[in-house]
């Protein structure tokens, strides 16, 4: 069996993936960004495109999160990822704080 009938490996980044971190990142200029790909959770269930890159969970700690209500650092995310949320991501998970924050 060659290495070519192989799936690639969970771990490898996705052009969704790869576009949300790209965004964030200079968007943001996050101090930590991790995205999570979360849809291997979601097979089978709404939403699952059968991309594999339907549900993500974004981790991001930036400055312009500093003095920003939860609810507005959410839809600072959301309006710097476009048509992302809703079309291409079925769901998103969105954890940003400020630098120092718990």
């Amino acid at each position: 069996m060659d290495s070519t009938s192989h799936p690639a490996p969970e771990s490898d980044t996705g052009p969704v993936e790869a576009e949300i971190r790209s965004i964030l990142q200079v968007t943001f200029s996050p101090e930590l960004l991790d995205v999570s790909n979360d849809s291997a959770m979601h097979r089978g269930h709404s939403g699952d495109d059968g991309t594999g890159e339907s549900h993500f969970t974004v981790t991001i700690v930036a400055d312009a999160f500093r003095g920003v209500s939860r609810l507005e650092r959410q839809r600072m995310v959301n309006r710097a990822l476009g048509d992302l949320p809703g079309q291409r991501v079925h769901a998103l998970a969105i954890k940003a704080k400020a630098p120092g924050e718990v």
